[in-house]
């Protein structure tokens, strides 16, 4: 091999100029080639190109000879894995190659025979062990110190191997290099960096560095440096210096290892070496500014010259990325822009919530789907009542339920958490957790749920009992035993920063899902641009409304209806002028009655004796009453529309307390335009029999408070006619906002509530690419969309369309909606940055294409 064909890709010496790129000889090669462009005090280094590593693996090697005579004679050197993404892992580092009976005498004179020794005693552990493949067992009792240790090394290779070790250093080059290929391509390699997202043709090069031994007379060790803190994100000079060491021996040696800056707590580097150390922090400020990034330094120091061997992105945490993000922005180091490209929205829920800290013990106890994100640790309780007590007595809880209904609101609002054995992504536990930031685990059929008993058994079969304490991490879809130590959420000023520098990017609508007005005070603080979903059902399960809405269910007349009503038109007032005050010169969208009124019936025949005594009716007649309304598909039954136009006294009740409560609240603050949503619309006609009656309504309003107001009337489209008939529909309409979840199920004819047993074994064997009711389905839901959007503004083009299912917080899914030009997404409070950090990415890369 010539010497210039160095300066190939296969075979590269690393210089300012050397064919070098990621894609074709990995992160490390590329940073190592930025290093040299910096002068930096880099050994000198040759690359090897996946292609080349490709072909050592199928037995194709390139010429060592010519590699090992780039070096200086004698000299050791070391490889380490250059891959694509340094997530993806690869064999570790393999150091001192070319260390030998020779190179140990004349390295004896030179920093003593004992360092000699251990140095050659290591390399011949490591090469036997990972290179020859010899037992390791073997090795264990050797202690690497003295001659004799060397000895007893040399002895037990050649025993295992059945030759003497190897003394040439090209030989011992070619089998590292061999080693380190085949691993890399081997079968439990692969599929681990699968796992991580690699793909399957994932490459792996390799560098070949000469060593700086960071063993001698003078100062010499080695360590790693880096300038701020991986947890926190905050300055700080971190990482640790060990004398005579090599690699990063410093970070294992516990004790015996420096601190880099002056440090109460023992010597440090600064006080052992001041030089070397201010050189060592003036290279790294360097390549945080030249490189743009913050970078681990790996280095060496020599008889107090300073060898930088490699440089990292700094392992963070999610809450130190974005802070890194932002003082390299403030900095000038990268754009404003590029900061915000840089955080992942799926990255932002670890800052939202509490977790459960990286390095806590986990006790899995039971697994499930990861429905609202976020940690929490309390005691077992197995009713919503006992939810409640435990509140009352301060004592965290996690509320366990086979499923959660309506009626657990209370429960759900009292309890920290919630474990389900049933339900999906879009469960009633899902959504509501999502909404109320309340960590959630559901779907998790493989534990036991014995209520009765008050028992919940393990996967593993171990019981716990009412009042024990358990973990729930509904981020990984975990149950844990106990209280492992946990993380606080981090929304402190820079996270303020970073989302008012996507806001300035983003060109989609971000509103939030907000039932109650605690939700729309999380919502405002999350800065939403405005509410694009109440529900309004969950306010009427408060106990002084409960009743009465009983009372109006029973009731045989309209008029009777009407003064069971009545009772709860004040509250429902409250509820909305509290609501418009907290989103004060913001948009409210409010979902008019929805559910099957079965719903608000006791099942439990406790629940049904108490509703008799409060009706003063038979038990009996309650009881058959209760029958008579069950539905063999409630939610397909009269629910929704339907039930606002066979039992109309609910929704006007409901428009006279939001007209009411528009005046309310304009009287003290700006004026409020409230938009009225209809749900489950799938023909025309029962949009004009609404309006007519809500028109109605407020022209009453109008009369008695002798004010005007302005409101909006919309459609929520989740059935597909609605879809299908949207020109027709969007003309008695100012909006249409589509479900997803309802959209979703009927669509598909799937059960959101039940689908959560098979879907993971439907997406397992690529039935379903994704779980469609976590991520939208592209194909079949989004061509019902595509066509609902399309026909909406064909019959009304000023309309307003958005959808306001869960898939408003999904990043994919936002943009879908973006592309088909809905004007707003709505999400739960929670999801909010999420939402505007993925509508932040997709203004941003496509500005950019534009820009190319």
């Amino acid at each position: 091999m010539q010497k210039d064909v160095f300066d190939q890709p296969a075979v590269t010496l690393i210089t300012p100029t050397a064919p070098v790129t990621t894609p074709t000889h990995g992160g490390r090669a590329k940073c190592l080639q930025r290093l040299v462009r910096l002068s930096l005090p880099v050994p000198r280094t040759i690359a090897l190109s996946f292609d080349t590593v490709h072909g050592i693996a199928g037995g194709k090697m390139p010429d060592i000879a010519a590699i090992c005579a780039q070096f200086a004679s004698g000299s050791l050197l070391c490889v380490r894995p250059s891959s694509e993404d340094p997530d993806w892992g690869g064999p570790g580092a393999i150091l001192n190659i070319g260390m030998n009976d020779a190179a140990y005498v004349e390295l004896s004179d030179r920093i003593g025979a004992e360092a000699a020794a251990g140095l050659y005693t290591r390399f011949v552990q490591s090469y036997a062990v990972h290179v020859a493949r010899l037992d390791p067992d073997v090795f264990d009792d050797i202690d690497f110190i003295g001659q004799e240790s060397l000895s007893e090394a040399l002895r037990a290779y050649e025993d295992e191997a059945e030759e003497p070790f190897p003394q040439d250093r090209e030989t011992q080059l070619a089998e590292v290099l061999r080693y380190m290929a085949r691993a890399w391509e081997g079968t439990t390699a692969r599929l681990l960096r699968q796992a991580k997202g690699a793909p399957v043709d994932a490459g792996l090069g390799l560098v070949v560095q000469e060593m700086a031994l960071g063993l001698g007379q003078g100062e010499c060790g080695s360590g790693v440096l880096q300038l701020v803190d991986s947890d926190t994100g905050l300055p700080q000079i971190t990482g640790r210096y060990l004398s005579q060491s090599q690699g990063r021996e410093a970070l294992e040696s516990g004790a015996a290892a420096l601190f880099l800056e002056r440090d109460p707590r023992g010597p440090s580097l600064e006080e052992l070496a001041p030089k070397a150390f201010e050189t060592l922090k003036t290279q790294a400020a360097l390549m945080r500014e030249r490189l743009r990034e913050e970078m681990q330094i790996e280095f060496t120091i020599e008889n107090d010259k300073v060898h930088i061997l490699d440089g990292v992105r700094v392992a963070r945490s999610p809450r130190a990325a974005l802070r890194i993000a932002v003082r390299l922005a403030e900095d000038g180091v990268i754009s404003r822009r590029e900061a915000v490209m840089r955080i992942d929205p799926g990255a932002l829920p670890e800052l939202l919530h509490r977790q459960v800290a990286p390095e806590a013990d986990r006790d899995v106890i039971g697994r499930g789907v990861a429905a609202s994100p976020g940690a929490a640790t309390g005691r077992i309780v197995f009713s919503s009542a006992d939810a409640q007590a435990s509140a009352a007595r301060r004592e965290p809880c996690i509320l366990v339920r086979r499923e959660t209904s309506p009626e657990d609101i209370r429960g759900m609002h009292a309890a920290v958490a919630v474990l389900t054995e049933r339900g999906g992504i879009t469960s009633h536990a899902a959504v509501i957790g999502r909404g109320l930031g309340l960590p959630c685990v559901v779907g998790a059929a493989r534990m036991k749920f014995h209520l009765r008993d008050r028992q919940l058994i393990s996967e593993s079969g171990r019981i716990f009992r009412d009042g024990d304490t358990i973990t729930i991490d509904g981020t990984t879809g975990t149950v844990l035993a106990g209280a492992p130590a946990m993380i606080e959420a981090a929304l402190d000023d820079a996270f303020q920063t970073f989302m008012s520098w996507a806001d300035a990017e983003r060109d989609i609508a971000i509103r939030a899902n907000a039932d109650t007005p605690a939700d729309a005070q999380t919502a405002r603080n999350f800065m939403a641009e405005g509410i694009g979903l109440c529900r309004t059902e969950h306010m009427f399960f408060e106990a002084d409304r409960l009743t009465p809405m009983r009372e109006m269910i029973f009731a045989d007349t309209p008029e009777d209806r009407q003064s069971a009503l009545a009772l709860i038109l004040p509250m429902q007032r409250a509820d909305f002028t509290e609501l418009f005050r907290i989103m004060e010169g913001l948009p409210v969208c409010i979902r008019l009655f929805d559910p099957p009124l079965h719903e608000f019936l006791p099942t439990d025949r406790a629940g049904l004796r108490d509703l008799a005594e409060a009706l003063d009716l038979p038990v009996s007649d309650v009881t058959r009453r209760v029958d008579s309304m069950g539905e063999y598909n409630p939610m397909l039954g009269m629910r929704g529309v339907r039930l606002g136009i066979a039992v109309p006294e609910i929704y006007d009740m409901q428009a006279r307390a939001i007209f009411e409560a528009t005046l309310d609240a304009s009287a003290a603050g700006d004026p409020v335009v409230p938009e009225i949503m209809l749900p489950l619309v799938s023909a025309k006609r029962e949009v004009e029999l609404v309006r007519t009656r809500i028109d109605a309504v407020a022209a009453e309003v109008r009369n008695e408070r002798g004010a005007d107001f302005d409101y909006r009337l919309g459609v929520m489209v989740e059935t597909p006619r609605a879809c299908l008939r949207a020109d027709e529909i969007a003309q008695h309409a100012h909006f249409l906002s589509f479900g997803t979840n309802d959209l979703t199920q009927m669509t598909y004819g799937l059960s959101r509530d039940d689908a959560g047993r098979f879907m993971s074994d439907y997406v397992q064997q690529g039935v379903f690419p994704e779980d469609p009711f976590h991520r939208l389905d592209a194909d079949g839901v989004g061509e019902l969309l595509a066509l609902g959007v399309a026909r909406g503004r064909q019959g009304h083009a000023a309309i307003t369309l958005s959808i306001c299912g869960e898939h408003g917080g999904d990043p994919e899914s936002i943009a879908f909606c973006r592309g088909v030009g809905m004007d707003y997404v709505s999400c739960s409070p929670f999801r909010v940055p999420v939402a505007r950090l993925a509508a932040a990415h997709l203004a941003i890369r496509e500005k950019i294409l534009v820009d190319q």
